[in-house]
């Protein structure tokens, strides 16, 4: 049976939403999957990945509402 469902991701910095998909395919065997949304490569956070007949829910999973969390660092100064 082919695995199928939908995996909330950590997603770590310095990796892509595509790397991400590409080393859940490769663990997991299936030929279909897919991410519902990218994260920026710079970006950690929750990656929705669909398996297999999850893919089909995408689309809707990405028109749901998001939150977007930051932290602000007053009185540094960088180059």
């Amino acid at each position: 049976m082919t695995p199928r469902g939908i995996l909330n991701v950590d997603k770590p910095e310095g990796i892509t939403s595509f790397q991400v998909v590409a080393r859940v395919r490769k663990l997991s065997a299936v030929k279909k999957v897919g991410h519902a949304g990218t994260l920026d490569p710079l970006a950690t956070g929750v990656l929705l990945v669909c398996l297999s007949h999850a893919t089909r829910v995408s689309e809707y999973l990405m028109e749901l509402p998001k939150t977007y969390r930051g932290s602000v660092r007053l009185g540094v100064a960088t180059d």
